[in-house]
C-alpha cells in the first residue's frame, strides 16, 4: 500500500547495507565471485575485511550511522540536528567497527569546539548522502523539508557541496517516486530543478542514465568503484535506471560490482523500494538483519 512505501524505502536501505557488508570494499570482482559466489544473501566479512569485527546480518559503519538517524527522528518526530549530532558522537565513543576518514575528521573538529553546523569534514564520499532514508518517513510529502533535513544531516559529517547536493537530489527523487512517478522519470525531472542544474552533480546524472543497457559490473568499473561522489553517483543512477522494477537484482549486482557497494546500494534501494513497495524487498534480507526488531519498533514510531 502507498503508506507503506516510505517504510519499505527505509527497510530496503538497511537491507542493502547488510547485504554489502561481507564483500564491502573488495574491488577485485573476481575475488568477490571466488570468495562469496553470487551474493544474494547477507554474508559475514572475511578476516582481512575493514569490517572484521562484524558478523552476518550486521551493518557497515554507514548502516550504524543510519540507525542513529532513525533513532533520532523516531524520538523527535522531526529532524533535529543537535539531537542527531549528540547521538552520532555517542555512537563513536566506544565504537568497535571501522571508523572512516570523514568520521575521524568530524570528531576532531568537535574536539576543537566546533558545533554540528561547522564540524563536518571536507570529505566528498557519497556515504554522507546515502544514509538519508529514515527521513523519508517524516517528509515523504514535503520535498522542501526533506531536502533541507537531508542537506543538514549530510553536511554534519561531509561538508562538500556535491555530496550535500546529492542528498537533496535523492530526497527530491524519492518524494517524486512516492507520488507515483517512475524512478527514471523522477531522476530526469529532479535534475531539471534549479538547485541541481548548476550543481557539480549535474554532470553525473546523464552518464548514469545512458548506461542502463550496460552490464552493471562493467558500468560501475567504468564510472569507478570507490567512495567518492563522482564515481558513486553515476553508478547509483545506473542501478536505479537499469533495475527500475527489480530491486533484488539491483542490489545483488551492486555488490558484485565491488568497491563501495554499501553507499551505492543503500541509496538505490531507497528509491527502488519507494517505487515498488515492501514486496520488492526480500524477506530473507529483512529477517536476516540483526537489528531488525529495533528497526521495526522505530519505524512504528516514525512512519
Amino acid at each position: 500500500m502507498m503508506h507503506d512505501k516510505p517504510k519499505a524505502a527505509v527497510l530496503a536501505a538497511f537491507a542493502a547495507d547488510s547485504l554489502a557488508l561481507g564483500p564491502h570494499w573488495i574491488y577485485n570482482t573476481d575475488k568477490i565471485k571466488s570468495e562469496f559466489g553470487r551474493v544474494d544473501s547477507p554474508a559475514a566479512p572475511g578476516p582481512d575485511s575493514f569490517h572484521k569485527t562484524r558478523g552476518k546480518g550486521d551493518f557497515t559503519h554507514y548502516g550504524d550511522q543510519m540507525l542513529v538517524l532513525l533513532e533520532s527522528v523516531a524520538d523527535n518526530k522531526s529532524f533535529d540536528l543537535h539531537d542527531f549530532s549528540t547521538r552520532w558522537r555517542r555512537l563513536f565513543e566506544d565504537y568497535d567497527g571501522y571508523v572512516d576518514g570523514a568520521t575521524r575528521k568530524t570528531l576532531a573538529n568537535y574536539e576543537k569546539g566546533k558545533g554540528p553546523k561547522e564540524a563536518g569534514s571536507p570529505s566528498n564520499d557519497f556515504a554522507g548522502a546515502a544514509r538519508i532514508a529514515p527521513l523519508a518517513c517524516l517528509y515523504s510529502d514535503d520535498p522542501d523539508r526533506f531536502a533541507e533535513a537531508a542537506r543538514s544531516q549530510t553536511a554534519m559529517t561531509h561538508n562538500d557541496e556535491a555530496v550535500i547536493d546529492a542528498s537533496a537530489f535523492f530526497a527530491g527523487v524519492v518524494c517524486s517516486v512516492l507520488q507515483g512517478t517512475g524512478p527514471t522519470a523522477a531522476i530526469q525531472e529532479t535534475a531539471k530543478l534549479e538547485p541541481f542544474a548548476m550543481s557539480p552533480i549535474s554532470m553525473y546524472i546523464e552518464p548514469g542514465l545512458k548506461s542502463k543497457e550496460e552490464d552493471t559490473i562493467s558500468a560501475v568499473k567504468r564510472f569507478g568503484q570507490a567512495c567518492e561522489i563522482d564515481q558513486a553517483f553515476p553508478g547509483t543512477v545506473h542501478l536505479i535506471a537499469k533495475y527500475e522494477d527489480d530491486l533484488k537484482e539491483a542490489l545483488i549486482q551492486s555488490v558484485m560490482a565491488g568497491g563501495d557497494s554499501a553507499a551505492r546500494g543503500s541509496m538505490a534501494a531507497m528509491v527502488l523500494a519507494a517505487h515498488m513497495g515492501m514486496e520488492a524487498v526480500p524477506q530473507e534480507w529483512i529477517k536476516g538483519m540483526n537489528r531488525i526488531d529495533d528497526i521495526r519498533a522505530l519505524l512504528e514510531k516514525t512512519c
